[in-house]
């Protein structure tokens, strides 16, 4: 345990045209019932108020102006390059942080930890809950030596950017983050990060998540766009693991990228969603079934109940009609979206389950 309370936080909120959210975001930082802390304010060259807003904090905040849109790793690296925390927290600055965020970060601080990660609460525009944490269910989130599970199934649980408080001395190893990744920055970082020492998880949430009308990720629509946006990534992401393995002298079963289901699930959604612009052209609904099923059956640790539950998950989506298909990734990926009947039913099940 860290009491330690010369251990200085960096959170660097980066920012593009979000002016009617930025606000809470700087707020949440200013806030916290840690004291050692900085908020570095990185604006994109946003078009909006969004400058205005941030200047009118004075010296509260260390801003960072950009004259040209670099994206989501630019701004990361403007801000790691200020900054002089020893744990850097990025906020995107359309989430916000608990007031008791970073107190309950020092607390399980180690000087040699690669990160520690932390739930969100899933939030609307108006910061009402949406009645879930992200990642969602009741499955635990990675702890320990985390770069094991990547080189065994390609991924882990794990939070998106605001919900990560990353060791300084992890992200000297891979900072600059390249223009390769401009739009994936926070998943360049979940995927190396866990190579630089162990991982501690927090499951109680410490932070927001948005989800509104300009999300580039969260799903408040569903869309074969979107979900071929998904797959694209998680290809760049696959490689890019491939890549550090090789580097350390890791070896990395042949089947790698068929053993995470996260994959499998955004496959089979841009799929059915989208056929003629899927990125995967040798993918058909019937090998990925059988894809999701075996690793489901072979690879996750899911209770019996929720194999069963996700094996029908790939049969309905994979075999039935697009307009049914698009239903279950509706209700998969975008809890909010369930009639009330179906959280009820799902509900009932877990209670009777536990």
């Amino acid at each position: 345990m860290n009491n330690n309370p010369h251990t200085k936080v960096s959170i660097i909120i980066n920012n593009y045209n979000y002016e009617r959210f930025i606000s809470d975001a700087i707020d949440s930082a200013l806030s916290q019932t840690y004291q050692n802390i900085e908020v570095i304010v990185v604006d994109d060259c946003s078009t909006d108020n969004s400058r205005e807003i941030i200047t009118g904090y004075g010296d509260k905040v260390i801003p960072i102006f950009h004259h040209e849109n670099g994206k989501q790793a630019a701004a990361f690296n403007s801000g790691f390059a200020k900054s002089k925390g020893d744990i850097i927290i990025f906020l995107d600055s359309d989430d916000y942080l608990f007031s008791n965020a970073v107190e309950r970060i020092i607390a399980v601080w180690k000087p040699d930890l690669a990160k520690v990660h932390y739930r969100l609460q899933v939030v609307d525009s108006f910061k009402q809950p949406l009645g879930y944490s992200y990642p969602q269910g009741s499955k635990p989130l990675a702890s320990g030596e985390v770069w094991r599970a990547l080189l065994e199934v390609g991924g882990y649980p794990g939070t998106p950017t605001s919900g990560n408080a990353i060791n300084r001395k992890a992200l000297a190893e891979v900072f600059p983050i390249s223009d390769e990744y401009k739009l994936t920055a926070d998943d360049y970082l979940s995927t190396l990060i866990p190579f630089y020492g162990e991982v501690v998880a927090i499951e109680e949430p410490l932070a927001a998540y948005r989800i509104h009308t300009s999300n580039q990720w969260a799903l408040n629509t569903v869309s074969g766009d979107r979900f071929h946006r998904f797959v694209r990534h998680d290809l760049q992401n696959y490689q890019l693991l491939v890549h550090k393995a090789k580097e350390l002298g890791y070896e990395i079963p042949r089947d790698l990228e068929e053993r995470s289901l996260g994959r499998l699930w955004s496959r089979m959604a841009s799929l059915r969603l989208g056929p003629q612009t899927h990125p995967v052209p040798s993918d058909s609904p019937i090998s990925l079934v059988y894809k999701g099923i075996r690793s489901l059956w072979k690879y996750s640790e899911f209770n019996l109940q929720k194999r069963f539950i996700y094996t029908l998950w790939f049969i309905w989506v994979g075999l039935l009609p697009l307009p049914l298909a698009k239903l279950a990734i509706s209700w998969f990926y975008a809890p909010h979206f369930r009639p009330k009947f179906i959280k009820w039913t799902l509900t009932r099940v877990r209670a009777i389950v536990s």
